[in-house]
């Protein structure tokens, strides 16, 4: 019961977090790890995105009735993201988590919005439509499987894109980014429902603070604007680079590419 109420507050914490600006998994995953020892990995994974999907989507439907969304170009990027989530899930057991290195991508993506000090801050779509539903379909397909191997960040990696090459601002890319991110956390959630890896116990109220700490940071980001979820996004960029950095050159290395290989060992057998 105890730890039951301590991963309640991390998933609280989790979902203000990637409402705002993604990364939420950073602070839920490793709190599942430590408060419930023993447990099977792709159940620790399949709790989590019950917990995760369920305050993304408090978000996304709190950002979509207050930030206009185009979603002929998001769509095609959600569709693709849900199919290769599967996918990405699906590859873990063939490929080298080590050849994950999105630490340099992520340190490009904080010293860029250092530099560039209007980063995000204007909302100029400079895409035509075609466009973006093809640069949304390319997208769906990396960040969707990226999301079923490895995870964490995601959130972080939608704004990044849909700033950077689509021209939406912060809080038009919080929103954009959660549609596509519901599609990949759902397209997870479902194989791992199906397979009975979740521990409802814990997954349901884990849910409900999710949900509670998303609708929080929502309201914030929207009260706030452009200018407080930029500062966030640093924030958070920042504790992804530290987190990745420790686990790619330091001592837990080796641990988190074992532990990678484990649940791709996992979905091999019983899959």
């Amino acid at each position: 019961m105890e730890e039951v109420i301590y991963l309640c507050l991390f998933a609280f914490m989790a979902g203000f977090i990637d409402s705002v600006v993604g990364g939420g998994g950073l602070i839920q995953l490793p709190a599942l790890f430590i408060f419930l020892p023993g447990v099977p990995v792709p159940t620790i994974f399949g709790t989590g995105k019950l917990a995760s999907i369920a305050g993304t989507t408090s978000a996304m439907v709190r950002y979509v009735r207050s930030v206009k969304i185009n979603y002929l170009a998001i769509l095609p990027a959600a569709i693709a993201a849900f199919v290769f989530s599967f996918l990405g899930a699906r590859a873990l057991s063939h490929l080298d988590a080590s050849l994950l290195k999105p630490l340099i991508l992520l340190l490009l993506v904080a010293v860029y919005t250092l530099i560039k000090k209007d980063f995000g801050a204007l909302h100029a779509p400079k895409l035509t439509l075609a466009k973006e539903k093809l640069y949304g379909l390319v997208m769906g397909m990396v960040i969707g499987f990226y999301d079923g191997f490895f995870g964490p960040g995601t959130g972080s990696f939608l704004i990044f894109i849909f700033i950077g090459i689509f021209g939406f601002n912060f809080l038009a890319a919080s929103a954009a980014a959660k549609v596509v991110n519901v599609a990949t956390n759902l397209s997870a959630l479902l194989y791992f429902g199906y397979k009975g890896y979740i521990l409802y116990e814990v997954a349901i109220p884990m849910a409900v603070s999710s949900v509670i700490g998303s609708q929080l940071g929502t309201r914030t980001a929207l009260t706030r604007g452009t200018a407080f979820v930029r500062v966030l996004f640093l924030v958070v960029v920042t504790g992804i680079i530290l987190k990745f950095g420790y686990d790619t050159y330091g001592a837990g290395g080796e641990d988190f590419a074992r532990l990678a290989a484990s649940v791709g060992q996992c979905f091999s057998r019983k899959g």
